[in-house]
């Protein structure tokens, strides 16, 4: 492929508007242009590494039987109302009418659609396992779009569902994917992590999300590659790692979810759902005389615990939420933090926020600061698992400026049910003991659901079993983000290349170090000089014998200066670069591997075998 064909309009500074890498060189290195906010083109370069992503997917779910179909993008609001979800779906989704004054919705996603397809053709269990899938874009119109592909009103989304007529099919279905899902990531040359994730608005039980992590600022080792006059990191000058440093710091980490993991175990999981070892312990503390204490202004946790000269560890903090308009009351130890996606999940509600402080005065006769659990009543109380082990604690006493001291469960308060709700910290024990907690930032790349019967219960899709009787099919759910996997390649695989010149000088670039399987193109042959007619034969030759090996090769045939082709070849990110210099005369060129900046002289006819050693690819 000629590069003077192509349309790779590369930058020579990176865009102001980002803010994350991937969106940076994404935009710079001619990969991606916006069309208008949080909708993008994707550009030659861009789509050859999608088709590529595609390609691993679907010779991946070949293997598990999954087959390829695609609905239309364009859904009436019918069935959306079937599900419930048409209503309660929220802002995000794209609701228009056609000419017939009908509603109609761009598909956020197609579990509706998919089920009124199979409740259409399929009536028997003798037809089950059905597993489909689809590769198609979706859209979302969301508030703030921001990140570049990260978070987009139009996004290209794999989305698989399958439908069954026993949950042991459904549970080897779901294996099968999850097995899918990581050989599709580890081929993408993803650092990633399955974890335990939220259902969220899908529904469903089970759940797991596969997230890429980010990758670590603080090892440089990382992220820079080092050209061929730099034998190691401790010969750049520290004033050069400095800067290298803070150019570092001016984009933001990448992610909107935090990974939490077992260092030394197998536990992982999102925020939102990660727990932590709970042993309850039986106190044998005497139970003092409950006291009623004046605290003037102090309102917070913090605040009380140092009036009172006692931990925070000693108070219990009362919350207000509404949960599907009503009242619910949730208590926590000190300054624990409550996990809303946790409690919405345990109390089975659709929304969840947290009530109005003028309404909670008029429920309780405080403000938030004084509130307590003595003596409430017609509100559900939860509390979560740590305040059932508290003795003689602290609480609100419903009256402002006032707050009980030696407050014991049964005996001054009830409480409904007890629950794990809140937020875990770092240092924490695993739930399974092995190794203790740690934070990372990730982007979810994938997401496997088993949705069970919400939705084809809802729309009626039912089939007879073995007994003659109709049941609900049973569904799964099976979504990857394919636009996102784009951007999290890049958050993983941007370098940064360091240079050292004649002159003593270092310099450093952004550059993309693909992947091989996923570089829109492996080899990258660059003739400094296209008016020599020597070195223009040998490119042609050279493209020649590398494309009958079955290599994609992309010849930068401009008439730019060497500088200008240097900087985009490093742009692009290919893994090979074959420069065609001063030498091609005599049939030598520059052989340059991007992702450990090894140089070498090589002979023409020496090229084939070296990129095949070299790259490690085909």
């Amino acid at each position: 492929m000629k590069q003077s064909k192509m349309l790779i309009p590369t930058l020579r500074e990176m865009p102001s508007d980002a803010q994350v890498i991937s969106h940076a060189l994404l935009v710079r290195a001619g990969y991606v242009r916006q069309v208008t906010s949080g909708i993008y083109a994707y550009l030659p370069l861009a789509n050859r590494v999608l088709e590529k992503l595609k390609k691993i997917m679907r010779e991946e779910f070949d293997e598990i039987g999954a087959i390829e179909l695609l609905a239309p993008a364009l859904l009436t609001a019918d069935l959306w109302r079937e599900s419930g979800r048409y209503e309660s779906y929220g802002e995000d989704l794209y609701k228009l009418k056609n000419r017939d004054n009908s509603d109609f919705i761009l598909g956020p996603t197609h579990e509706e659609t998919m089920t009124a397809l199979v409740r259409d053709e399929i009536t028997s269990y003798k037809k089950l396992p059905l597993n489909v899938y689809q590769i198609q874009a979706k859209y979302r119109d969301e508030k703030r779009p921001r990140y570049g592909l990260l978070r987009g009103r139009e996004f290209l989304m794999k989305d698989g569902y399958s439908f069954h007529a026993d949950t042991d099919s459904l549970d080897e279905t779901y294996n099968d994917y999850k097995r899918a899902y990581e050989n599709i990531f580890a081929r993408s040359g993803l650092d990633f992590k399955p974890i335990i994730g939220d259902g969220g608005a899908m529904g469903g039980q089970d759940s797991q999300e596969f997230m890429a992590v980010t990758p670590d600022r603080s090892d440089l080792e990382k992220w820079l590659v080092l050209d061929k006059n730099i034998n190691a990191i401790d010969e750049i000058p520290n004033g050069v790692l400095e800067d290298i440093k803070a150019e570092l710091g001016k984009w933001l980490i990448a992610g909107e979810d935090t990974i939490v993991y077992a260092e030394g175990g197998d536990y992982a999981a999102n925020l939102e759902m990660a727990t932590s070892q709970f042993e309850p312990t039986i106190s044998y503390t005497e139970e003092l005389e409950l006291e009623k204490v004046a605290t003037k202004d102090a309102k917070t946790i913090d605040e009380v615990a140092t009036f009172l000269e006692i931990s925070s560890d000693e108070l219990i903090k009362t919350l207000v939420y509404k949960a599907d308009e009503e009242l619910v009351v949730v208590l926590l130890k000190g300054n624990d933090e409550l996990n809303e996606v946790k409690l919405t999940n345990f109390i089975g509600a659709t929304s969840l926020e947290p009530a109005d402080e003028v309404e909670v005065f008029e429920k309780f006769g405080a403000h938030f600061g004084a509130l307590g659990p003595i003596g409430i009543k017609d509100v559900k109380i939860i509390a979560d698992r740590e305040v059932e082990v508290m003795k003689n604690a602290v609480v609100g006493a419903d009256e402002d400026g006032f707050h009980y001291k030696n407050v014991n469960l049964g005996r001054d308060f009830s409480v409904e049910t007890f629950a794990d709700l809140r937020t875990v910290h770092e240092g924490e024990v695993s739930p399974d003991g092995r190794g203790t907690l740690k934070f990372a930032r990730g982007i979810e790349i994938g997401h496997i659901f088993k949705l069970g019967t919400r939705y084809t219960e809802a729309m009626g899709a039912n089939i007879l079993d073995k007994n003659g009787k109709s049941m609900p099919m049973i569904m799964g759910c099976y979504g990857i983000g394919v636009s996102r996997l784009l951007s999290a390649v890049l958050e993983q695989f941007a370098r940064i290349y360091v240079e050292k010149t004649p002159k003593e000088e270092y310099k450093f670039s952004w550059s993309i170090n693909f992947p091989a399987e996923l570089a829109p193109f492996d080899i990258h042959l660059v003739p400094v000089n296209t008016k020599d007619e020597t070195a223009m034969t040998l490119t042609n030759d050279l493209e020649a014998a590398l494309k009958a090996k079955g290599y994609e090769v992309l010849v930068d045939d401009r008439n730019e200066r060497a500088g200008v082709k240097f900087a985009d070849s490093d742009l692009i990110g290919l893994p090979v670069r074959v420069t065609i210099g001063k030498k091609a005369s005599e049939g030598i060129v520059e052989v340059k591997i991007r992702a450990t900046g090894e140089v070498i002289e090589i002979n023409q006819e020496e090229l084939v075998n070296t990129v095949e050693i070299l790259s490690k690819s085909k």
